[in-house]
This record gives structure tokens, C-alpha cells and sequence, in this order.
């Protein structure tokens, strides 16, 4: 593809008897991970066509697996290797692209991902989520746990979360919601408050678990207890803390402008209804703003991903470390290391790479966390065409966090393209580790 080259894309679209809302049906159906919405990639393809803006590499991928003219090019334009911006890396970018248009295509033919393979039995925690719907809603017991243990019980199953236990978590998450939804409804008063405050974080844990493991039909159900709990209990930081992972279940399911509207639109509202910030308010408020600016990488909104990260940043420095408060492991190193997500994202391998090797491992507190860098790491290679390193540090971040490494659905689809599409002994080593975490061609 070449500068102003706005016409062939309409020539190519139109060759193919498409309107602009079927071709971003097209696309994306396509796209493996999420991308823009349906309504804001048609502007999106408009502004293509008009020559308002350039390909990422990300959408001239779709477009490519797709079947555009010109695909079989071994060399893309300069332009298509570099999307703008500082974070641009010229001989990284365009092996980026070369590497991954391979990548596309291999996965094109390949079995979709199972999405919802799991390391661990989740139909327990489906029935809890599924019980005030099915009539099987929580009957008054003499039995009920006090509130104090109630709430040792989340906190457990919170570091349970964090530490990439998921065995452990789910064989008492589901026993947990339970009890919750009983206390918030036979508790009164004050006790009743912190039942539902509680409740959010349970649900919460149980909705970033199943987003890992790719089953998006009970993450949205157990985000909105989450939400609808947290609203019970009138306390901001706990209705702040749920639009976090209502933000992270629309990225997940491609909803993004709506997923970067929900994170700014609670932020701007918990900073208005706090008054004078704590570390916890703020530690909420920039894990927020991180979620958002993922959202926004994905959507492929570079100055709207670098502003959000600056200012979660900035929050960051407020807070001045990485304390967990709330649950949210937000602090100056986990910042870092969703600016090593969104470089990832945003296919600045490079920059992802450079950004990555500034942060200290033994920094960084939560087991959770620490695999997902590794993983963001190991994304990058990949895109960068160092298929030996991608899966060393796969291998390193199973090390790290085996159940984690497990139960990701983008981890499977990673180890799967690069099986496809390595060379020799290394496709030999990713087959042998694809099915040593469940995941076979």
C-alpha cells in the first residue's frame, strides 16, 4: 500500500461488491483479538478511503488476510511500518509487519481458539452465577458467616486471584457469591453496606478470571453483580473500582469506544465525588485510567492511550508505591507495565521491548502482574520476528505463574501462531508447550 492510497482501498472494497459497513463486518470477523466497534470502524474506513489517515499495521493485517491487492508484497511502504508517534522503531516495525502478515494468514487456517478451555472445573462458579436466575436464591441461615469473616474470605480469594492460585479460587469462590448474595439480603444497616461492597469485589475477582479464560457470556454477567452490588453499597471507591472491570469486560468483548468513554467517564466521577484524594481513592482512580488505556491502544487511539497513561502516571507518583490498595497492585511499577501493554498493543515491538527491560522483576509484588509482563514480552518478540525468544520467556512466565500461563486464552493463541509459523526445532518446542498447557492443533 502506498501514501494516498485511499482510492485502491475504496477500488479493492468496492471490487469486492462490499459497502463500508459489510467491509468492517469483515474485518472484524477477521481480527482474533478485539478491535473498534462496529459503528467506529466504519469512520474509521471512511477516513482510510478519504486519505485522513494511515493503516496501522494492525487494521493493513486484516486487510491483508482478507485478501487485499498486493498482500504477497515481502516489503510494506514505509508509511505502513510506522504509524506516528515516538514510540516508532523503523527496522522493528517493518519486521513486524512482514512477520506477522505471515502470522495472519496461518491463523486464518488454523482451529479458532477454544476460548472457554479451562485449567480448572468452572461450572460451580457458572452455577452460583447463574442461581438468582435459575430460583435457587439464597435461603436466611443460622449458618451465615460474620461480616469480619466474610470479608477475610474475598480478601482471600483477592490474593488467591493475584497469585494465580485459580485452583484454589474456584473451590470456594462459588460457595463465596453465595453467601454474599444471602448476606446482602438478610443483613441490614451498616453490615448490609459492606455485605454489598464485599459482593462487588467477589464478583469482581470472579469476572477478570473469567475474562482470562475467554468465556465473555458469565464475565458480563458477573461485572454487572459486581456493578449492581457496588452501586448497593454507595461508596465510591467501590463503585470506582467495578468500572474497572466493566471497562476491561467491553475491551474484551471489542465494545472499545464504549470501554474508553466508561473509564474516563467513572474517573472524572470519583474524582469529583472524593473531594480530598487518599492513596486508596487514587490508586482506584488511576487502575481506571490504565484499564482505559488499553482500550484506547486497542482501539488504536495512540495520543488518547499515551494521555491516559500520563495521567494515571501521574497518580501513580501521588501514591509514590505500589501498595495493592483496594486490589488494584496501582503504583509507579504497574504503571510501567501497562505502558509495556499498550507499546505491545499498539505494535511498538521495539519500544515495548526497551520499556520492559527497565523494570526490575523483583519489583513487582504481585504474581499476577509479574507473569503478564512476561507475557506482553513474549507478544512482542513474536511481533518482532524473534520466535526463540518469544518462547523463552513464555517458558518463563510459566515458571512464574503455571495456572495463569494455563488458563489465558490470548496465551493459547500466541503459542499456536508461533507453532504455525516458526522455524524448525522452535515450532517443534512451542507444539510441546501448547500441549503441555492444554492447547492442541
Amino acid at each position: 500500500m502506498t501514501e494516498g492510497n485511499g482510492g485502491e482501498l475504496r477500488d479493492w472494497r468496492r471490487s469486492r461488491g462490499w459497502d463500508v459497513p459489510e467491509l468492517a463486518r469483515q474485518l472484524r470477523r477477521a481480527a482474533s483479538e478485539p478491535i473498534a466497534a462496529h459503528d467506529g470502524l466504519v469512520r474509521m474506513i471512511r477516513g482510510w478511503e478519504r486519505g485522513d489517515h494511515r493503516l496501522s499495521e494492525r487494521y493493513e493485517l486484516l486487510y491483508r488476510k482478507l485478501g487485499q491487492p498486493g498482500s504477497d508484497n515481502d516489503e510494506p511502504n514505509a508509511h505502513s511500518a510506522h504509524t506516528g508517534g515516538q514510540e516508532g522503531s523503523g527496522p522493528v516495525r517493518r519486521r513486524t509487519f512482514v512477520e506477522l502478515t505471515g502470522i495472519s494468514m496461518a491463523s486464518a487456517i488454523l482451529p479458532a481458539s477454544a476460548g472457554t478451555h479451562s485449567p480448572v472445573d468452572i461450572e460451580p462458579l457458572a452455577l452460583a452465577l447463574t442461581a438468582q436466575m435459575t430460583g435457587a436464591s439464597p435461603e436466611p441461615s443460622q449458618e451465615l458467616p460474620e461480616i469480619t469473616a466474610l470479608a477475610g474470605n474475598v480478601s482471600r480469594a483477592r490474593k488467591q486471584y493475584q497469585a494465580c492460585r485459580y485452583t484454589e479460587l474456584i473451590n470456594h469462590l462459588p460457595r463465596l457469591l453465595g453467601q454474599l448474595d444471602a448476606a446482602c439480603r438478610f443483613l441490614d444497616g451498616n453490615n448490609k453496606l459492606s455485605a454489598y461492597a464485599l459482593s462487588a469485589d467477589a464478583y469482581h475477582v470472579a469476572a477478570g478470571f473469567l475474562l482470562k479464560l475467554g468465556d465473555h457470556g458469565l464475565a458480563h454477567l458477573a461485572t454487572d453483580r459486581s456493578m449492581t452490588a457496588a452501586l448497593a453499597s454507595q461508596d465510591p471507591l467501590t463503585v470506582g473500582a467495578s468500572a474497572r472491570i466493566i471497562t476491561h469486560t467491553l475491551m474484551s468483548s471489542g465494545h472499545l469506544p464504549a470501554a474508553i468513554a466508561t473509564a474516563r467517564n467513572y474517573a472524572v466521577q470519583l474524582d469529583r465525588e472524593i473531594g480530598t484524594q487518599t492513596p486508596a481513592s487514587l490508586s482506584v482512580y488511576g487502575s481506571v485510567l490504565l484499564r482505559g488505556a488499553i482500550a484506547a491502544a486497542l482501539n488504536d487511539e495512540r495520543s488518547t492511550a499515551h494521555e491516559l497513561l500520563a495521567e494515571a502516571a501521574e497518580a501513580a507518583r501521588r501514591v509514590g508505591t505500589d501498595a495493592n490498595l483496594r486490589g488494584t497492585a496501582f503504583g509507579l511499577v504497574n504503571t510501567q507495565l501497562h505502558q509495556v501493554n499498550v507499546a505491545v498493543t499498539l505494535g511498538d515491538a521495539g519500544t515495548a521491548i526497551d520499556l520492559a527491560r527497565r523494570i526490575k522483576l523483583a519489583a513487582i509484588t504481585v504474581t499476577e502482574r509479574k507473569a503478564s509482563l512476561l507475557i506482553d514480552v513474549a507478544r512482542a518478540f513474536f511481533q518482532w520476528g524473534r520466535y526463540e525468544q518469544a518462547l523463552a520467556v513464555l517458558r518463563a512466565a510459566e515458571q512464574t505463574a503455571p495456572q495463569e500461563v494455563a488458563a489465558r486464552a490470548s496465551v493459547r493463541t500466541l503459542v499456536r501462531d508461533l507453532a504455525a509459523v516458526a522455524p524448525g526445532s522452535i515450532r517443534r518446542d512451542a507444539e510441546q508447550f501448547a500441549s503441555r498447557i492444554g492447547e492442541s492443533r
